[in-house]
């Protein structure tokens, strides 16, 4: 019998607790069950994945610089001997607001507050061929997928009799000048330099092209011009082709089609251009913007539910410093989880509650060895001294003592090194039909 329909189902909630259900355990849905543990609340944290992604780091992973299991975490050891929060591991297929229920994989569940932090995926505009053939990076498991094509294009190249086959294999195109494209191109940058010629000695490594193509007029759009004008430089210095007021219009797995420009080659073309929000069915369509973000009043709650709220990239929030929301970072969903856990407790002892005021501490983004920019309040700077701080701060907001002790001693022997341990090819062995 299905442990949710059972006489001992959480369906039925026999604690006489208030219910909140969260949907989702990236960094919104995971400090908002983390703020709400011994509370006079039952929390059920839902994801389709038993663990928490780091996802600021994804990039390392697709560029073989740290291990998939450094930036995961298994959530059932997180809230270990908190006994009221409940983890089930299932797909969200649809909210039935009229009777405050989850339909899922394994079963209804109900709730007395709901909390969507789904978190967002990629955006490929209606592209359709792109959907279809670039890589994306939203997931442990894409950023692997990422990293095996790498490899897998070097080891074809050295069976390629043909020098354009070898450009094509050997190219590696980003989409999108955000903070993931830039930390990625920079990060492929220094494989380029350091790695991969030790590993290929056969090949030519001057062959080999990294671009980055941006759709507006400079990199890192959401911060400053100094910063963006710094990562454009120490890019190219990098060797990275830097092409910016150019949209990619069509790709078919080799041919790079822009809009305005000659055409480009590369079996590689990893999307970052875009994200919208990861939906679930039941909501009136009057409260999804275009792509796909959840209308939230000041309080977190969803425009026309009274007991249903979204947080972090999902939420969309418009005030007088930010009409178009709040930017779709890490700290935006922490200190949104941070005001509604403390909200969800006063509501239910009657005490008013407080609107959610973003305090911008800063953005930030790493080029590559030694080479970052920060942007805080109004100063804005790079070089070594931003990749510390950028370093110390990543670091410290990993989960878990062992995995940034894991990511430091790789971070360390990087640099010490010039190389990274972890190109490895990881398939999964598909199981054969009875």
């Amino acid at each position: 019998m299905n442990n949710l329909t059972s006489t001992h189902s959480i369906a039925e909630n026999h604690t006489g607790k208030k219910r909140v259900v969260i949907i989702g355990a990236g960094f919104g849905g995971l400090k908002l069950a983390r703020r709400l543990k011994g509370k006079d609340v039952q929390v059920i944290l839902i994801d389709r994945n038993n663990y928490h992604q780091f996802q600021p780091l994804f990039y390392q992973v697709s560029s073989s610089g740290i291990e998939p299991s450094s930036i995961s975490f298994p959530l059932r050891k997180i809230f270990q001997n908190q006994h009221n929060i409940l983890i089930r591991i299932t797909e969200v297929y649809e909210i039935i607001p009229s009777e405050n229920k989850l339909v899922t994989e394994i079963g209804d569940i109900r709730y007395d507050f709901l909390v969507i932090a789904t978190g967002a995926d990629t955006n490929y505009f209606g592209l359709k061929n792109i959907e279809k053939y670039a890589l994306a990076m939203k997931s442990v498991s894409e950023s692997i997928l990422i990293r095996n094509t790498i490899l897998e294009n070097f080891e074809k190249t050295l069976n390629s009799a043909s020098r354009d086959e070898i450009c094509c294999l050997m190219n590696i195109a980003i989409i999108g000048g955000g903070a993931t494209g830039v930390e990625l191109a920079g990060a492929i940058a220094e494989m380029k330099k350091y790695v991969l010629p030790k590993d290929y000695p056969e090949l030519d490594f001057s062959e080999m092209k990294v671009y980055i193509i941006e759709a507006g007029d400079r990199l890192l759009p959401a911060l400053s011009g100094n910063a963006s004008e710094k990562s454009k430089r120490y890019l190219e210095k990098m060797g990275v082709n830097v092409i910016l007021n150019t949209q990619v219009t069509d790709y078919n797995g080799k041919i790079i089609t822009l809009k305005d420009g000659p055409a480009l080659t590369s079996k590689t073309l990893i999307w970052t251009a875009g994200i919208k929000g990861n939906a679930i069915k039941g909501l009136n369509e009057e409260v999804f913007t275009r792509e796909l973000r959840i209308k939230v009043d000041p309080f977190c709650t969803v425009n026309g539910y009274n007991n249903i709220f979204a947080i972090g990239d999902i939420a969309y929030m418009p005030d007088e410093k930010y009409p178009r929301g709040h930017p779709q970072v890490a700290q935006v969903a922490l200190q949104q989880a941070e005001i509604l856990s403390r909200n969800i407790v006063d509501r239910l002892s009657g005490n008013p509650v407080k609107a959610f005021h973003y305090k911008d501490l800063g953005t930030m983004a790493t080029v590559g060895r030694n080479l970052a920019v920060v942007d805080i309040k109004h100063f804005s700077f790079g070089g070594l001294f931003a990749w510390f701080i950028w370093m110390f701060i990543h670091l410290m907001a990993i989960v878990g003592v062992k995995n940034r002790l894991l990511i430091f001693i790789n971070w360390f022997w990087n640099y010490i090194t010039y190389d990274q341990s972890l190109r490895l090819i990881l398939k999964m062995k598909e199981k054969k039909p009875e």
